[in-house]
């Protein structure tokens, strides 16, 4: 079954299945398997280690991808905006997933490791909203049209990461107070 809907799917003009290159398995593999590892080892400095690089690169890739790449976008022609994002498309539809799926569940662990995981705290509950956010809009409206890779839809793609944006640096400020508590 997915095997079918991977044929039939195309980015202009090229098969979805040249998407998934050795290296973008090994974008999806290296945080997910570190996360493991440091689940499994029950190695805290690890897990907290995992969490904010993932955590820092989501944010950093969010804010690049919504402050900064609208501009350099504007000043390009049609063309070459098209080639931009079709470059793009295959690196973030496996890195952003990855990172984003990796920061939050090594956050939930490290928030249950530490006592914090009470669900009447405000910082608790703002980050849950922050997160349930930002996962809708990363996985329910920026990759699914990332697979089609058409221009206007990469562009708007690119302004939801600067609403994305936003919501990144409100999940560090809860993040801060959070472990300060």
């Amino acid at each position: 079954m997915i095997t079918g809907s991977v044929k039939s799917m195309s980015t202009n003009g090229s098969s979805f299945r040249q998407l998934l290159t050795p290296s973008s398995y090994v974008t999806l593999a290296v945080p997910i398997l570190v996360l493991i590892i440091a689940v499994f080892t029950q190695t805290k400095v690890l897990l907290d280690y995992t969490h904010v690089i993932c955590g820092g690169t989501w944010t950093g890739i969010d804010l690049f991808m919504g402050l900064v790449m609208p501009r350099v976008m504007r000043g390009l022609a049609p063309e070459a905006r098209a080639e931009v994002i079709k470059r793009l498309v295959p690196v973030m539809l496996f890195l952003m997933p990855a990172l984003a799926s990796v920061a939050i569940t090594a956050g939930i662990y490290l928030a249950q490791w530490e006592g914090l995981l009470n669900l009447q705290s405000p910082w608790i509950i703002a980050a849950v909203i922050i997160v349930l956010i930002l996962t809708v809009q990363g996985f329910g409206i920026v990759m699914p049209t990332e697979i089609y890779g058409r221009p206007a839809v990469g562009m708007r793609n690119i302004k939801v990461s600067a609403s994305q944006a936003i919501f990144q640096v409100a999940i560090i400020f809860v993040m801060a107070n959070l472990a300060m508590a």
